[in-house]
């Protein structure tokens, strides 16, 4: 099968919006959910995200209007992907040494987006729905006959190398490096590579929801505003054969035969949908007076937790910003945090680490495991004039979790761990003077 052959990619702009979108025209039933006989004789079913009694303000659920019901396909059986995990995360004892990766080759064979999935650590209960998994995706081949939808988390994709193209049930959406996707719990999908091969990550969030983040005393406006969101239209293939419908439900992965493609709606409606996100739109704010403020000012989502002001997950980013903060250390600062920290690089230099982390990347500090600028990094911020001086062409991000992140046999063992680590921090002397 071809690539699906797209004129132009359409979305709704805002950020958890009640849209309302249709294929084709009177699709979407007017004055109701669910008609009797819906137009064009589809059937209507309802996708929750929350449950039925959840708050107005926080409740997730869109109606669809498709050519099948979800329920026809036959009876699941068991299967494996050999890196992709989920927690318990505890197949090697976790360490509180700092940890740093370089990035995972591409793979030689041909693996879809599923198959080149290799999970780096996480942490909490999937059953509990808390915790995150975080993982790498590596690929160089479309997903044709095959779909899949996760019932354990939603999933935060970060785009490093290369478009991804997400075919979803409720339209399609295509990301490059700089920009994210969110794929709700429980959406099916399937993804072309438009480039030919791909390489980002994934924050597979077990917990609540992402959403924007309280602004505080900061206002009305900044950081991520709501209507640089945008969510697909609606879209659907009306095809059938013999395909595979694979879902990721208790930490485990389950296939099934359908004769159709499960991408049939026509039309829908609701809050409870895909959406991206280009990361270079983020409106950052800082310090113009002096100190270089907390990473949560750079927060773009945030999954909560039961405990107020503590996350389950934040997703943070550091894009181009002016420095200019007087009197200041400007890097990040050294310092020991009681939440977790991994971090990964779309593009660029990040300021506090100039060399070793590179693009595709990834870094782990854990739960009071002391980290900060190398040793270059600290001699060119103590001794450099502080002029105003802009940041450019870097975006990195950072998933930082209350729970400890624990990291998998795979990357604790793989190549791709440095080793030497360590060893950015051991030129730092003693300026101690009295």
């Amino acid at each position: 099968m071809k690539p699906t052959v797209i004129e132009e990619l359409k979305y709704q702009t805002g950020f958890g919006n009640e849209f309302a979108t249709e294929a084709i025209k009177g699709a979407l039933p007017i004055g109701q959910n669910s008609p009797q006989k819906p137009a064009y004789g589809l059937y209507a079913e309802q996708f929750s995200g929350t449950s039925f009694t959840t708050p107005r303000l926080l409740n997730k659920r869109t109606w669809t209007y498709r050519i099948r019901p979800s329920v026809l396909h036959l009876p699941f059986r068991q299967t494996n992907f050999e890196f992709f995990k989920s927690s318990p995360f505890n197949e090697v004892p976790t360490t509180p040494n700092q940890l740093r990766w370089d990035p995972l080759p591409m793979p030689q064979e041909k693996v879809d987006f599923i198959e080149g999935i290799k999970t780096i650590a996480g942490n909490g209960d999937l059953f509990m729905q808390a915790g995150i998994a975080i993982h790498i995706y590596a690929c160089n081949k479309d997903m044709t006959d095959r779909f899949f939808y996760n019932a354990d988390g939603e999933m935060l994709v970060v785009a490093e190398r290369n478009r991804v193209r997400f075919l979803t049930e409720l339209g399609i959406l295509e990301i490059k490096s700089g920009e994210i996707a969110v794929l709700p719990r429980g959406l099916k999908f399937r993804v072309e590579l438009p480039d030919g091969e791909a390489r980002g990550y994934i924050c597979e969030n077990y917990g609540a929801y992402f959403r924007l983040p309280e602004l505080g005393p900061i206002g009305a406006n900044g950081l991520a505003n709501p209507r640089d969101f945008e969510t697909p239209v609606a879209w659907f293939e009306d095809r059938e054969g013999k395909f595979e419908l694979i879902a990721k439900f208790g930490g485990n992965f389950w296939a099934c035969e359908i004769d159709h493609s499960p991408l049939d709606v026509v039309a829908w409606h609701g809050n409870y949908a895909p959406y991206k996100y280009d990361l270079r739109r983020f409106n950052t704010i800082g310090s113009i007076s002096f100190d270089h403020p907390d990473p949560s000012i750079f927060t773009v989502l945030t999954s909560p937790s039961h405990e107020q002001g503590v996350a389950n997950v934040d997703f943070v980013i550091f894009p181009d910003r002016w420095l200019v903060a007087e009197h200041t250390f400007r890097p990040p600062w050294y310092h020991r945090n009681v939440m977790s920290e991994y971090m990964g690089l779309c593009y660029g230099v990040y300021d506090a680490k100039e060399h070793g982390f590179v693009p595709g990347g990834g870094s782990l500090h854990n739960c009071m495991s002391a980290h900060g600028p190398d040793v270059e990094a600290f001699e060119k911020a103590t001794n450099s004039d502080l002029k105003p001086q802009k940041l450019e062409g870097t975006m990195a991000f950072m998933f930082e979790s209350r729970y400890v992140i624990r990291p998998t046999k795979f990357a604790m063992e793989t190549t791709a761990l440095q080793k030497d680590y360590y060893k950015c921090w051991q030129g730092l002397r003693k300026n101690f003077k009295t």
